[in-house]
Formats: structure tokens, sequence, C-alpha cells
């Protein structure tokens, strides 16, 4: 039985969920070694491996948000988490996202997944006998539930955990926009234009942008219908929401896994929540009233805030993965 998210008496408003997690870790580290994965067009994935490694655990790996990285609040909790219960842990980085720019103009966006199934293949490989977990967050939570639809009962996943993710970019494109007086869109787009701009000499002839007009744009559909869409393929940032959205594929996830979000998350749609109708048998559902995005902070004592999502995520994978009695010597079953 997984444990139920009770919000902390002092953190009940959705925005203090969202915010204040980043500001009670500015300390929190966590060893890791980098390491560059060549991909078959030329380019590399960027993989921060949690130290010491164990080559005989169980793997994990953590799909960070829009702009996120290793340096992440939640990423480095969760991996500092699953290390702690016997997991090797290890993050990809989406490309241009990494501690260096990429190679190729193509960068990443909500459902691009040909780089996540390369990886896990690599991993599968080079551990074929070892359990295999993912979890995702916001925007990697959506490229992991609709990677895991995508694959059905081809998924080398054992189980995956999707925390806040989006499922239906176009509504929830539009909560961003207004959502505390377009903070948020401030927030993401100022991170998005930065990494952008590094590229900005790689893409030019793909799209005729100079600096100025890039750092001009406000608006995150702008940025998703000027850039997103026109670097990965898409016809404009509507064909790009349409098609990189997760919920379409979650009927079809045939790998144990867990979502969890809340309703009251104040970067995305109410309309995105699954519904029991909304996805297969296989997942397990965990939606809260409260809980914001990527916050679920719960806990009696202000300074001892509990991190709700760093015990019912590992939770889960421990109800898929016995590690204590796992047979190093045979393949793993789900």
């Amino acid at each position: 039985m997984l444990s139920k998210f009770k919000p902390a008496w002092w953190m009940s408003n959705r925005h203090v969920q969202t915010i204040m997690p980043r500001f009670f870790r500015p300390f929190h580290t966590t060893r890791y070694q980098l390491e560059l994965l060549d991909t078959p067009d030329g380019d590399f994935l960027e993989l921060a491996w949690s130290l010491p490694k164990n080559d005989k655990a169980p793997l994990a790996v953590v799909l960070h948000g829009l702009e996120g990285n290793i340096n992440s609040f939640y990423a480095k909790g969760m991996m500092k988490e699953l290390k702690k219960q016997g997991y090797s842990v290890v993050l990809m980085h989406f490309r241009n996202c990494s501690s260096q720019a990429n190679k190729l103009p193509r960068a990443y966006h909500s459902g691009e997944t040909g780089d996540l199934d390369f990886f896990v293949k690599q991993l599968k490989q080079q551990f074929p006998n070892r359990p295999m977990v993912a979890v995702g967050f916001s925007l990697g939570g959506n490229v992991l539930a609709k990677y895991v639809g995508e694959q059905g009962d081809d998924c080398l996943f054992d189980g995956a955990a999707v925390v806040s993710a989006p499922y239906d970019l176009s509504p929830s494109c539009q909560v961003i926009r207004k959502s505390l007086g377009k903070i948020y869109q401030k927030y993401l787009l100022d991170r998005m234009k930065k990494s952008m701009r590094r590229k900005l000499p790689q893409i030019k002839q793909q799209i005729d942008l100079t600096p100025e007009q890039l750092m001009k744009i406000d608006d995150l559909w702008q940025f998703d219908d000027q850039l997103t869409a026109p670097l990965h393929g898409f016809d404009g940032a509507e064909d790009y929401y349409q098609q990189a959205s997760a919920k379409p594929y979650l009927k079809h996830i045939t790998t144990p896994t867990l979502i969890v979000h809340a309703k009251d998350d104040p970067m995305l749609s109410i309309k995105a929540v699954p519904s029991r109708q909304d996805v297969s048998e296989h997942v397990t559902l965990r939606i809260s009233e409260k809980g914001g995005h990527v916050g679920f902070i719960s806990g009696n004592n202000p300074f001892k805030p509990v991190y709700w999502l760093e015990q019912v995520v590992p939770e889960y994978f421990n109800q898929l993965v016995n590690k204590s009695s796992y047979d190093h010597s045979t393949p793993a079953t789900r």
C-alpha cells in the first residue's frame, strides 16, 4: 500500500508548494560522474551517474523537467533517496540542457522520445540482467509517459513514475501564460531564451532570428511557434502540442506506472489531469487535491519538511523490484 499525500499545514497554498522547495535545499548536493554517450546522428547525450556506482544494483533513470539538469532540486533529492535505497541512479540530460552545448541544431521537446529509447536500449545491452525503472518530472514526465505508451509490451522498463506532467500541452501552455501574474512563464522563458541563445549560430540556416529578436519573445506559445516547432519538424506550436502530448498514449501503457499529480498544480491545466478512463489497468493514479507543481511537501515541522515524492516513488519501485532477493544471473521480470 502506497502512502498518501497530506500537505504540510504550513504549506497548503499551491504556489508555496511549487516555489518554496527550491529554497529549502540551496546547499543540497549529490556526488555524480558525467559521461558522454554518442548518439547515432553524430551528437551526444550527457549522463550524470550517482557516485559511488553499484554495478549490481537495479537501475533507476531520472528525467528532468523543462530547462532542468543535474542541479535541479527535485532531481538531486530523488537521486539521493533512490541511491540510498539501493539503486544505481543515472540522470539523462536532454539535449541543450548539458554542461556543454550539443553539436546539432535540434534540441529537445516534450514529446521527443527517440533519445530516451536509444539510451534505454544502450543500458539494457550493457546491463541485460538488471531491473530498470524510471522517474520523470514535469516535461520529463510527459516524455516518459509518452514513451512507455508508445513502447507497449516492448518497453524495457520494469516500472515508471510520472510526476506533475502536462499530458495535454495546449491547455497547460495557456495556464502557464496566465498563472501568478505570468511569473512562471517569465521564469521559464528567461531560462529557455538563455539556453537557446547559445545555439543561434547553429540554427541560423533554419531559423533567421537575431539575439535581440530572441530576447524580445515574451510568450511561451510564441517561443514554441517560432523555435521549438520549426526546429523539430512541427507545423507551428499547436501541431507540436498535439503530437507531443502524452495523454493519448496513457491507455497503451503495459509497464507498471505510477502517476502523481496535484489538482491545484498552478502550472498545468486541470483539464490535463488523467482520470481512470484515460489510462490502462497498468497505471496507478495518485491524484491529490493539493501539492502544487513538483512540490508535495508534508510534515508537521517547518524546519523539517518531508519530501513525500521521495517516499512514494521509491515505495512504488520497491514493490516491483525486490532488491534483497534479486538474482543477478537471471533477467528481470515484471
